[in-house]
């Protein structure tokens, strides 16, 4: 009885690995949890939209972040550690430059092929600010259900390697009922951002870092480029971008994240976060 209650009770193992039955009820309440939390975020962003009230959605953020807190505090008996405000300014930051850095590179190195020219559309603090918060609650919900209970769950069980795989392909095949998502869309997300966020996590040992890569990473491509984000409409933009020419190197109606380029702009960075995270000489590993 002990054993069985020790889960739901919140009692900390001070050893070894959880039995298995138990690894796997944790990652199954995480997993009900989260995702009841992000239709809950998804229901705040409908009504910021319809109420014209972006505000709404950092606050749900906040929400959804204090839910991930709590579970792990009552279920697993610690307070997160990858949440932990020390590392939020900086990783934060951090992941806005790398998101934004890398998105640019992506464009720009499509639009050197020859593949894509832009030109100015316009600005409106308005949209800018209500893309940008959607796209905060956005990145929070799935960071947090990909990373914080898929990827480090998967982790502590069978090791990294297994996490990296696992979490992205989850958040790949995630997208596959996207406008315009096909199977190499999917797969194409899948090594491109789901093992660049997951090495992300894994390095910093923080969710911030992850969050603030994905944040930019999506407001870059739609608002400040004009482009299709994993398939959908972002809505306002500065710029519009004509993309022409083969759909591997532009990735077609489903936006960047589906060209070739992307899977190996995203591979690299995913080897430098995993290099520095694993290196002979790091004492962290």
């Amino acid at each position: 009885m002990e054993l069985h209650i020790c889960l739901l009770m919140g009692t900390k193992r001070t050893s070894g690995k959880r039995p298995l039955w138990e690894w796997i009820l944790l990652i199954v309440l995480g997993f009900i949890i989260a995702t009841f939390g992000y239709g809950l975020l998804m229901a705040v962003n409908q009504i910021s939209e319809n109420h014209d009230l972006p505000i709404l959605n950092p606050l749900g953020a906040v929400i959804y972040l204090a839910m991930y807190a709590v579970f792990v505090r009552l279920i697993e008996k610690h307070w997160p550690t990858d949440l932990s405000l020390r590392q939020f300014v900086p990783h934060l930051s951090l992941g806005l430059l790398v998101g934004f850095v890398f998105m640019v590179l992506v464009v720009c190195t499509i639009t050197a092929l020859g593949n894509a020219y832009e030109s100015w559309s316009g600005f409106s603090w308005k949209e800018q600010f209500a893309a940008l918060m959607l796209f905060l609650s956005v990145a929070v919900a799935e960071e947090v259900i990909e990373r914080g209970i898929i990827f480090r769950l998967v982790d502590e069980r069978w090791g990294v390697w297994a996490a990296l795989v696992v979490s992205a392909l989850i958040f790949g095949f995630g997208h596959i009922f996207n406008d315009n998502a096909t199977w190499w869309s999917s797969l194409a997300i899948s090594i491109e951002a789901g093992l660049l966020l997951g090495a992300a996590y894994k390095w910093s040992g923080s969710l911030w870092l992850p969050i603030g890569i994905h944040w930019a990473w999506n407001y870059v491509q739609g608002n400040v480029f004009g482009l299709a984000v994993s398939g959908m409409d972002a809505g306002g933009t500065m710029l519009v971008t004509t993309v022409e020419g083969p759909d591997i190197v532009t990735g077609g109606a489903f936006g960047p994240e589906a060209s070739i380029v992307t899977v190996i702009l995203g591979t690299l960075l995913t080897i430098v976060f995993l290099w520095n995270r694993y290196r002979p000489n790091n004492k962290t590993r």
